[in-house]
């Protein structure tokens, strides 16, 4: 699979090392700092993203936040489908090989 393809169930991501992910008491919010600055992240991106361990396959990390945000199943889906290729296109997070 290239990089350019969409993520799929059985993929796995990971956080790309250049970033260090943590809750910001200052922030009151999850960021991700780099060396060149900080970036801080909205709730449900942070949920996202810290399940982005290498372990969890997507469809997991799909099931986990349909549990927390619960609603529309299909709309939390397709929400954390899109933000993985956010993520993914800023470099932020990697799949993992």
């Amino acid at each position: 699979m290239s990089d350019a393809t969409l993520p799929a169930a059985q993929d796995r991501y990971e956080i790309n090392p250049m970033y260090l992910f943590r809750w910001e008491d200052s922030q009151q919010a999850y960021v991700l700092l780099y060396p060149e600055g900080i970036v801080k992240l909205n709730l449900t991106a942070g949920e996202i993203i810290k399940r982005c361990d290498g372990l969890r396959t997507v469809g997991e990390l799909v099931a986990e936040l349909q549990a927390l945000f619960t609603g529309d199943a299909e709309s939390v889906a397709e929400g954390v489908y899109k933000f993985l290729e956010v993520f993914r296109a800023k470099g932020w997070i990697r799949r993992q090989a």
